[in-house]
């Protein structure tokens, strides 16, 4: 017997919830880096401001273990460690324009929330108003759960002692993990994934941080373009964006 379709609410209640996921997860980190700014010589307000502005995991702690290792001095490698990492969210905010629409201020809010997390879980949606509720939803909610573990952190530093042995990192590479098996259905995806992690597996302790990421994207857009091993796959499925479908005017 055929199993009935999903109803757009269906999906878009599957969409929170794997957006709550994603966020319970990935806030959690947060702590691990206002334990690991204020060790690093910020101050807690300095600590919130850059949770509450850059708003970029990769990148924040990228800034933080530069000046660690070098002080003040190291500010300017700091700052461009930071921003290579942070060039990836450009790739996202093209991708996810098509979903988020038009109107200045709908995109201006984006922005600020266009992070892998909510690409991510918005990607691994099958129709638009489900890839709508899951970046909204993961965005906002990732956004206030890490600013909170941020400030967290950064006051009981001293207390938690290392955060790393928590193994905080591990919930949100589990979580990133989850979005994507579903996706590993063909070769050709398969292939993409497998280049892009070799590739920044090799570079990255040879490399200033963020260089890997962006040269294992080059690879995995190589890859994907020329379609290596995915000759006999099927096309993947994408979802049916017009206005109809969706219930948008």
């Amino acid at each position: 017997m055929t199993a009935e379709p999903a109803t757009p609410d269906a999906e878009g209640r599957r969409a929170r919830r794997q957006g709550l996921s994603v966020a319970l997860a990935t806030s959690a980190y947060g702590v691990s880096f206002g334990a690991l700014a204020v060790a690093a010589g910020l101050d807690v307000w300095q600590t919130c401001v850059m949770s509450l502005v850059m708003f970029t995991g990769g990148s924040q702690f990228a800034f933080v273990g530069v000046i660690a290792a070098g002080g003040l001095p190291a500010a300017p490698a700091a700052i461009a460690s930071a921003s290579l990492l942070g060039v990836r969210n450009i790739a996202y905010g093209m991708r996810m324009s098509p979903v988020i629409g038009t109107g200045f201020w709908r995109r201006a809010a984006a922005a600020q929330f266009t992070i892998d997390e909510s690409t991510a879980v918005a990607l691994a949606q099958t129709t638009r108003r489900a890839r709508i509720h899951g970046f909204w939803v993961t965005g906002i909610a990732i956004y206030v759960g890490w600013n909170i573990s941020t400030l967290a952190g950064a006051l009981l530093g001293d207390v938690l002692g290392d955060p790393r042995a928590y193994g905080l990192d591990a919930a949100a590479a589990a979580a990133f993990l989850a979005l994507l098996w579903p996706r590993l259905k063909h070769r050709q995806p398969i292939a993409v994934g497998i280049a892009a992690a070799v590739v920044a597996t090799m570079l990255t302790p040879v490399l200033m941080p963020g260089i890997p990421v962006i040269v294992a994207a080059i690879v995995a857009v190589v890859v994907g373009w020329f379609n290596w091993l995915g000759e006999a796959d099927a096309a993947p499925d994408e979802p049916d964006d017009s206005p109809e479908r969706v219930g948008l005017p």
